[in-house]
């Protein structure tokens, strides 16, 4: 029984727009793994621990390839990226030698394990933003290698009791994976950032979760009832009946399966973000308008070779069938920053997010792949009836733009020379950077839309790395300045005929939505888990109201007025 007030209170990061209340269970895996002191070296065959120690490592690559293809079909090929990161792992040669050279140490199979990876988690945990995360990547690589070698067992995720809220120290790609949203009401790490996989994992599936809470959440008991708010990024101990009735409501949202507008009758598009044909689907099932943003690298990744021409259009082709009466805006191969195609030989260069990535490359090194990509979306533009969209990403100058449109003519020109059916799609511009706000009129004035990402843009007008922990403050879409950029943004495409959307992270935050319609956008594109809950935000949203709200948050100078603002 819930009293009037909550006993404990404790705040992170929130990961996940959603909120649910379960019952409390620990996950600490190490305590599994302890070793403790290594026998005698004279009680080791090396040639059998070496034996064990090969073996292990195959068993651990079957596990990855399963557990990838899993992760691919049920939350997305982006997500299930992160196991092929571990294969490397599992045949890293410093790693590997390190072991051997345990083994013939003395050290049996799993204690020269547990030796060889201390110092290369301790390497990757001094480094800052996504690199640091590495250090979760080799502990669970290390954590399965250990598993094999002792007989350890896993403890299944997938089958925990229905209204768990899971409380652990951190989770790895693969025990987030597992996870079963019609089973965990919710987790909280102690460690953790927004862009950690734990919680880009929460959003694919649709849990709810806080990450980085601190050490304070190891005083949470073993069977408590915990209030998981991945929106407010707080955790309640013991919530009162108010809260577990909000929470209740936060997941039990409408699913709206036609276009809507505000209350005065303003029409809004609401659009998934989406990399593979599997998130398609899922799109559409959250009620989704059509495609915001269809990331088309995930196609080039996990292949020898880039697709053919032909792959291509199947599945573009494809993700317009799912939406016959719908757009579907595809980004052309946005390569380069911390996006990594082995068989491209990329150059290694000292701030990637800063050299040759997106339109760069395609007007550039990987022309042959621009071509190729431009007939494969021309002829699907022809085969269905959804409304086909291309936008170039990472455009800064005007020349750029130009050279891009010249191409989709050429090719245009080359399709019809060959008799093949094509059609023209609709145009436009990925606004990520400075140079892009500033030429936004000019841009407009040559296609038909323009989309805001706003997790580049935030990065490259507050110059803080959106992978650094240590400047993740600034890396903050509230941001004056960003807000002015983004207010910039739809002012001139509107002065030159253009629509313009938003596929950034901050289009999915419902706390955003209210602001966003007052900044003008006419079209949001998201993480489809999140398209129910800023659906039905924009229907009650009055536009002048919103447009007030947006005149007086653009007046202010400091994220803390702006929050402010928002929470009134």
């Amino acid at each position: 029984m819930s009293s009037d007030q909550p006993s404990a209170h404790f705040e992170g990061t929130g990961a996940t727009p959603l909120a649910g209340v379960g019952t409390v269970r620990w996950y600490e895996p190490g305590r599994d793994l302890s070793l403790g002191e290594p026998p005698a070296e004279s009680e080791t065959d090396t040639a059998t621990e070496m034996e064990r120690f090969e073996t292990a490592r195959e068993q651990a690559r079957t596990e990855l390839e399963t557990e990838r293809e899993r992760t691919a079909e049920a939350i997305g090929e982006e997500e299930a990226a992160v196991f092929d990161a571990h294969k490397q792992f599992v045949d890293d040669p410093q790693i590997v030698e390190s072991v051997e050279e345990a083994i013939d140490g003395g050290l049996p199979a799993e204690y020269a394990v547990g030796e060889a990876f201390e110092d290369p988690i301790a390497q990757f945990e001094g480094m800052d933003g996504r690199m640091s995360e590495r250090a979760d990547d080799l502990r669970d690589v290390r954590d399965r290698l250990l598993r094999l070698l002792t007989s350890g067992e896993r403890v299944d995720l997938a089958e925990l009791p229905a209204g768990t809220i899971l409380l652990a120290e951190r989770l790895t790609p693969s025990e987030t994976a597992q996870l079963d949203p019609d089973r965990v009401a919710g987790f909280a790490t102690v460690v953790g950032g927004r862009t950690s996989h734990a919680a880009i994992f929460a959003r694919s599936l649709g849990i709810p979760a806080v990450v980085g809470v601190g050490d304070a959440l190891e005083t949470i008991e073993e069977g408590a009832t915990v209030l998981v708010d991945g929106e407010a990024g707080t955790v309640t101990v013991d919530p009162t009946d108010a809260q577990r009735e909000q929470a209740a409501t936060s997941r039990d949202v409408e699913i709206r399966e036609q276009p809507v507008a505000t209350a005065d009758g303003k029409e809004i598009e609401v659009a998934a973000n989406v990399g593979t044909l599997a998130e398609v689907e899922a799109a559409v099932q959250q009620g989704a308008d059509g495609v915001g943003l269809f990331r088309t690298e995930y196609l080039f990744l996990e292949r020898d070779s880039p697709p053919t021409e032909d792959e291509q259009f199947e599945t573009y082709r494809d993700a317009l069938a799912a939406f016959p009466d719908g757009r579907v805006v595809v980004r052309t191969l946005d390569i380069g920053g911390d996006k990594q195609v082995p068989y491209l030989d990329l150059p290694e260069e000292e701030n990637p997010f800063l050299g040759e990535r997106g339109i760069r490359r395609s007007l550039g090194p990987d022309s042959d792949l621009f071509e190729s990509q431009l007939r494969a979306l021309l002829r699907a533009g022809a085969a269905e009836d959804g409304r086909l969209s291309v936008m170039f990403p990472m455009v800064a100058t005007v020349p750029e733009l130009e050279a891009a449109l010249e191409m989709v003519e050429s090719v245009a020109a080359e399709l019809e020379r060959e008799g093949i059916e094509y059609e023209l799609p609709e145009l436009g511009v990925m606004i990520e950077t400075p140079s892009a706000v500033f030429l936004a009129e000019a841009f407009a004035e040559r296609v038909d839309f323009l989309s805001i990402g706003t997790n580049d843009l935030t990065q490259y007008v507050m110059a803080a790395d959106r992978e650094n922990e240590r400047v993740a403050t600034l890396h903050e879409p509230t941001e004056p300045a960003v807000l002015r950029a983004i207010a910039r943004t739809v002012e001139a495409g509107h002065a030159g005929n253009a629509w313009v959307g938003m596929c950034g992270e901050m289009a999915g935050n419902p706390a955003y939505t209210e602001l966003l319609v007052g900044l003008g956008l006419d079209e949001f594109s998201m993480s489809a888990v999140t398209i129910p809950a800023v659906k039905e935000q924009i229907t009650a949203i009055e536009t002048d109201d919103a447009e007030a709200l947006a005149d007086r948050i653009l007046e202010e100078t400091t994220v803390d007025a702006v929050r402010e603002h928002l929470e009134n």
